[in-house]
């Protein structure tokens, strides 16, 4: 019987406004080069599961100046890696100060409130587990998300990031539940089903885009409002 859900942060309830596409394209005329759209949204999700792996061996926030900036770099190549063209690494690091210049806001996706609100009446307990080392209160206000949410565990209040245990214990502790009367949403395979599953909570697969038809093991949605038919087979308390 699932008591709780714990849902990631970007990628599964926010993104940036304006889209991240939109800033990689803008930006890039800048310098002659032209990737679409759907080419920059692969090229992040190379990107992203990138940034998964680095945050599991050391969290980027705890990296030096430098080594945060080399990071980019290659964050960046892999963008365009995606989107079919290959730059060097100096201009990656050319195009990611630019795009990191470009004011951006998260914001959650119109899916998110309505699915939370639904999740709140059904009595399920509603949680937050982030990599990010910013005040995910501030982040959620700003959302219009707080609400809805009983807690919220980043890795910089662990010491913990996703896959480790800690953080997916933390969670665990706060909603006071059992690793089986869990579910765990996000929108990275290494971070967040691994991660999850690998202490027993369920995990379930959000994939946006729908890029990630390779991974057969764990249930796959492209919605949330998918979540509560998912739910209702599952059976909550």
């Amino acid at each position: 019987m699932i008591k709780a859900v714990f849902f990631d942060l970007y990628n599964t309830l926010a993104h940036f406004h304006p889209p991240r596409q939109e800033i990689q394209i803008a930006v890039a005329k800048e310098y002659a080069l032209a990737p679409t759209a759907e080419g920059i949204v692969k090229g992040y999700a190379k990107a992203d599961a990138y940034m998964t792996y680095q945050n599991s061996q050391l969290h980027i926030q705890r990296m030096s100046a430098e080594a945060r900036l080399d990071f980019f770099a290659e964050y960046q190549r892999l963008i365009f890696e995606g989107a079919g063209i290959d730059i060097p690494v100096a201009q990656a690091k050319d195009l990611w100060h630019k795009v990191r210049a470009v004011p951006s806001v998260l914001k959650a996706f119109d899916d998110v409130e309505p699915t939370l609100a639904t999740l709140k009446e059904r009595g399920l307990t509603v949680g937050l587990i982030s990599n990010i080392y910013q005040d995910l209160n501030v982040i959620c206000d700003n959302m219009g998300i707080a609400p809805y949410l009983e807690f919220k565990i980043s890795s910089k209040d662990v010491g913990a990031e996703k896959p480790h245990a800690p953080i997916f214990e933390a969670a665990l502790e706060a909603a006071g539940v059992l690793a089986t009367e869990a579910i765990h949403v996000g929108d990275q395979y290494a971070g967040d089903v691994i991660g999850a599953r690998n202490i027993g909570i369920m995990p379930v697969l959000l994939d946006r885009e729908w890029l990630h038809d390779e991974h057969k093991d764990v249930a796959r949605i492209r919605t949330l409002n998918e979540l509560l038919a998912l739910l209702d087979k599952t059976g909550t308390q």
